[in-house]
């Protein structure tokens, strides 16, 4: 009899450890969802797709919603400086913001952000920031040349800088200047570095060699992979997308710099609470997380932060890139554009 009974006392131990358990475990799991949802307010310019990733990927991370406000760079500088008017009676409604560096410098010198510095953005060149701390870049895209592996094999010597490129007798294929952001700020930082004469010179050469002028950046990668084009100047992101998807497609780095599309982020909160929470999220920008999530969906971005392993592992890290510091004004764009139209897209 003694013996059931401890037979008894023992189940009946375990029984109560496990219900014990299991009030521990509704517990937690009911402490957890007391936690309220933060949430910051982010305008940006970037597409939908990209901001939806990395929102997604922060929330369930950190259970900190953001909420991405697409917008274009004038209605974007425009919400921002009518949220930063010091009326007390204005609902403030924008915490960070996440742009092309073009659109950061001009909010910065309006002097919409609030500065914010860390150990993590710390490490981050001087070239890919705010000297003031108002802004940081996040990551880069490069211009690269996007050359079919089939035509490589056919050639004894590889262009490798603008002037042998526009030398050279590749079929080419460029998104035309006028289409895309991208492609015009390419002319520009090869104006702001080479001048405008030599710049001129390397277009004109590059010009009969066109096959198509394309009107989205893609095309020209698709047309390298496709072998309808022998080499195509192209942002690498898009590149690296199709070199992932299988295409014949080898990456070449002029030699001689290239331009690239910087982006970054700034925090115009000023609340103590949100800018610590907006300086958190800035700094899981610059983080491998952030750039994981971003590879595994198909972006190929190099992140500015040096200490990733993002960065360490990326082949193009150590390009040469074209000093941006340049900064023409629209009307002297729209007169380089203008000038190339007419001296050398429709010259013939």
């Amino acid at each position: 009899m003694r013996r059931y009974t401890v037979l008894l006392l023992a189940v009946f131990m375990l029984v109560l450890s496990a219900a014990a358990g299991m009030s521990f475990k509704v517990g937690a799991d009911e402490k957890s969802f007391d936690v309220p949802m933060q949430e910051l307010t982010a305008y940006t310019t970037l597409p939908a797709e990209t901001v939806t990733i990395l929102s997604e990927a922060y929330e369930k991370e950190s259970r900190v919603r953001v909420n991405f406000v697409p917008l274009t760079q004038q209605d974007l500088i425009q919400k921002v400086r009518d949220d930063s008017v010091s009326d007390p009676t204005v609902v403030k409604t924008v915490d960070v913001v996440i742009s092309d560096s073009a659109t950061l410098k001009k909010a910065a010198d309006l002097n919409l952000f609030t500065p914010y510095t860390s150990e993590i953005n710390d490490s981050v060149k001087n070239s890919f920031k705010d000297g003031y701390d108002r802004w940081v870049g996040i990551w880069y895209d490069p211009i690269v040349f996007c050359a079919n592996k089939d035509y490589l094999k056919k050639i004894y010597e590889i262009p490798d800088t603008w002037e042998s490129l526009s030398k050279s007798t590749a079929r080419i294929g460029i998104t035309d200047f006028l289409a895309a952001d991208a492609s015009s700020n390419l002319m520009m930082q090869m104006i702001g570095n080479f001048g405008d004469a030599k710049t001129f010179e390397i277009l004109a050469g590059i010009h009969p060699k066109v096959v198509q002028y394309a009107k989205y950046l893609s095309n020209p990668v698709r047309q390298a992979g496709m072998g309808e084009t022998d080499i195509s100047v192209a942002i690498e992101s898009e590149t690296l997308r199709y070199i992932q998807d299988g295409y014949p497609l080898k990456i070449i780095y002029p030699a001689n710099g290239t331009a690239y599309i910087l982006t970054g982020v700034g925090i115009t909160a000023k609340d103590e609470v949100k800018n610590k929470a907006a300086g958190n999220f800035a700094d899981w920008l610059l983080s491998d997380e952030a750039q994981m999530i971003l590879q595994k969906t198909g972006f190929y971005f190099i992140s500015t932060n040096p200490r990733t392993l993002a960065y360490k592992t990326f082949a193009g890290k150590n390009l040469v890139l074209f000093n941006d510091s340049q900064n023409f004004t629209e009307q002297q764009r729209n007169t380089f554009l203008d000038r190339w139209v007419k001296q050398i897209r429709f010259s013939n």
